[in-house]
């Protein structure tokens, strides 16, 4: 573009355009100065630096410097305060160069949801069973695990030095007893397993009355619910490489899903809590949430551009 201008200055600048290949448009462009860069006025309901400190101050604390902005957002909504949207907190993050991945685990591709449904509690069951490194090469433990898929909720758990049918069918019978099933109300679904799908097991589930329902063969997505909550458990940072026992193995499964069904707040479930959904509290928690969300409001209404901030609606119960 330069060698058009010089020589346009002496042949003119059509010409000099024409023979050189170079539009004339393109030419007067270049020739003309460089605008200012427009600057942004900030809106009036933005929050100011001052309440952008407090929510930064926050994210980096100790309890939440590697939580995710939703998780933050859900435990302090529970805590009855409010600072500002969970996009906001990405935007003061990305301001801040703070942008990435908070939590303390690996990335891998998500799972694809099965064809499950469930509208309430007890009504669909999966179960699997997972490995637990023991002390020595080639030592392990086996947990078992069983999950309500409508509320995330584990109602039943068991590390065993094995993985046997037995016991899969002990756990099984138990966990129906103290969730007082009823046959005919419930479906339980697994892989293919030789476990899962062992004469034992198929015997007490029709002895109980109980559906089941298993994976496609050779199809490792079709129980995502069980996955994805073993993936919770082993991205864990306090998870180990090794467990020294199988006492240390049941110690730690009795911290974690404790925390996982009466902290955790799921994204599959409005960020209520498994047991909140599972034992009916949502109701009364999504409330006592709005109300925050609706004094948020009432304080600075004009920081709400579209709407009034409505929390997610809780899972759809039956009936």
């Amino acid at each position: 573009m330069s060698a058009a201008q010089e020589l346009g200055a002496s042949v003119g600048k059509a010409v000099a355009c024409r023979a050189l290949g170079v539009p004339r448009a393109s030419l007067y462009r270049r020739m003309q100065p460089a605008a200012p860069p427009r600057v942004r006025p900030t809106p009036t309901r933005a929050l100011d630096a001052a309440e952008r400190q407090i929510v930064l101050d926050h994210l980096h604390s100790e309890r939440f410097s590697d939580k995710a902005p939703a998780e933050v957002y859900a435990t302090l909504i529970d805590e009855g305060v409010y600072l500002c949207s969970i996009r906001s907190m990405h935007r003061i993050l990305a301001e801040n160069g703070e942008l990435k991945e908070r939590r303390n685990q690996l990335r891998h591709p998500q799972y694809k949801k099965p064809e499950l449904l469930a509208t309430g509690p007890n009504q669909v069951w999966t179960w699997d069973i997972t490995k637990l490194l023991g002390p020595a090469k080639w030592t392990y433990f086996h947990l078992y695990v069983i999950l309500d898929i409508f509320s995330r909720y584990v109602v039943g758990w068991m590390v065993a030095p094995r993985e046997t049918a037995e016991l899969a069918r002990r756990l099984i019978a138990d966990t129906c007893r103290k969730q007082g099933i009823v046959a005919g109300t419930l479906t339980i679904h697994a892989d293919r397993g030789t476990s899962m799908t062992s004469r034992p097991v198929a015997l007490l589930m029709a002895d109980l009355g109980v559906t089941k329902t298993h994976s496609r063969p050779h199809v490792s997505d079709d129980n995502p619910y069980s996955e994805s909550q073993f993936k919770t458990m082993k991205y864990r940072p306090e998870f180990p490489e090794r467990f020294g026992s199988i006492e240390d193995s049941r110690a730690f499964a009795q911290t974690f899903f404790t925390w996982y069904n009466q902290e955790h707040h799921h994204t599959g479930i409005a960020m209520l809590t498994p047991e909140m959904l599972h034992y009916g509290m949502a109701a009364k928690v999504i409330g006592q949430r709005q109300q925050v969300l609706d004094a948020a409001y009432a304080r600075n209404p004009e920081r709400f551009t579209h709407a009034r901030p409505k929390h997610p609606p809780r899972p759809p119960q039956p009936g």
